[in-house]
Order: structure tokens, then C-alpha cells, then sequence
């Protein structure tokens, strides 16, 4: 089955102090993902595989928890490297992601460049929707890196027109859904309030 989806965790306790991919998610976010399942959206998932840090472990583990389902968890679908930089506020941090999406193969202030965190997502979304073809898959990750699968998959120019913040709920939580033998979009981004229940 190649049909899968990919969301974007919810909104985050920032915290300039503590590194960013051990931020965790906020009782916001943490609400917003309750309501959700508690509406059946991920009702026909049959496995979670989750990126590294910490706000999208705390996704998936909400998820799973809820609907009693097994979870993976990979660096491979880690959000594109910041770490050259470390914390930037907001308007700082807006020019630089900015300047990652228009110019992708270059590494802007010491960041992974959006093709090499492209290539990443999409190798590992390819090993796993090989190894688990039978199941309804549900990745959940970050909004650059989920924005390059995106791009891949719709067979779309890397661009920041094509990133979540864009959205109603820009803090995150976002969905969309593909199908991967067709490397075929059948939805671009939704927002968790806005996504239908039942299965995808």
C-alpha cells in the first residue's frame, strides 16, 4: 500500500536556552493533536514512524498512546540541520530559512542545504513504504524537511511558497497525504482541524 501520510508536529515550548530539536511540544500543540484523534483522522494508521527530536517523539507517542499503535523513531526524518546557527529570533530566523529554500544547493550560515535534507527524507520514506508496503503509514516530522518530500513528490520546484507557514495554523500541525508508487500528492497541506476522519 502506498499510500501514506506525513504531519507536521503542532506547536513547541521554545526555549532559547535549550537546544531545538529537544524542544517539546506545548499544552497547545499538545491539545490540538487530542482533538484531532479524538475525531478519528488517524483512525486508519497501522504504524508511526517519527523523526528524532523530541517535539515529534511527543507527537507520535500522543498518537500512539490514543490508538494503541507500535512507533519507529529515525534521524532520518529530522528537521533540515540548523545547529551552525543554534537559536535565531524570529525575523533572523525567517531570512535564513528564506534563503534555504531559494537557494538549495548551497548551505546558508552553516545549514544543511535543502538538497542534501531532501535527499535524506525521501531515501527514508522510500525504505520504509518498501519495507512496510502493507501498512497505512503515518511519518510525523518537521515543516521544512516535510516540505521537500512534498516538493519531490509533487514533482515541484523547491520553493518557500510551498511551506506550511503559508497555513491557517502556522505554528504546525499540518497534514498532507501521497501516494508514493504514483509519486502522486493527494492533498497538499491541511491543517489538523481542517482534515477529514476517516481513512486517506
Amino acid at each position: 500500500m502506498s499510500v501514506a501520510t506525513y504531519l507536521t508536529h503542532p506547536e513547541v515550548n521554545i526555549d532559547p536556552n535549550v537546544p531545538t530539536p529537544c524542544w517539546s511540544l506545548s499544552n497547545i500543540g499538545r491539545e490540538r493533536l487530542q482533538r484531532a484523534i479524538g475525531r478519528g483522522i488517524f483512525d486508519h494508521i497501522e504504524l508511526v514512524i517519527a523523526s528524532s527530536e523530541q517535539k515529534a517523539l511527543d507527537a507520535a507517542e500522543i498518537i500512539c498512546d490514543r490508538q494503541d499503535l507500535p512507533f519507529l523513531e529515525n534521524s532520518a526524518f529530522d528537521e533540515n540541520d540548523r545547529s551552525s546557527t543554534g537559536f535565531l529570533a524570529a525575523d533572523a530566523f525567517d531570512t535564513v530559512a528564506t534563503q534555504f529554500f531559494e537557494q538549495p544547493d548551497k548551505s546558508v550560515r552553516g545549514w544543511e542545504t535543502a538538497i542534501a535534507a531532501q535527499n535524506r527524507i525521501v531515501d527514508a520514506v522510500h525504505k520504509y513504504l518498501t519495507q512496510f508496503e502493507d501498512k497505512r503509514v503515518l511519518f510525523v516530522g518537521h515543516g521544512a524537511v516535510g516540505t521537500l518530500l512534498k516538493c519531490h513528490i509533487g514533482k515541484r520546484q523547491i520553493s518557500r511558497d510551498e511551506d506550511q507557514r503559508l497555513m491557517a495554523a502556522k505554528g504546525g500541525g499540518n497534514v498532507f497525504s501521497f501516494d508514493w508508487a504514483n509519486r502522486t500528492l493527494l492533498t497538499d497541506w491541511v491543517s489538523l482541524e481542517d482534515w477529514p476522519s476517516g481513512q486517506h
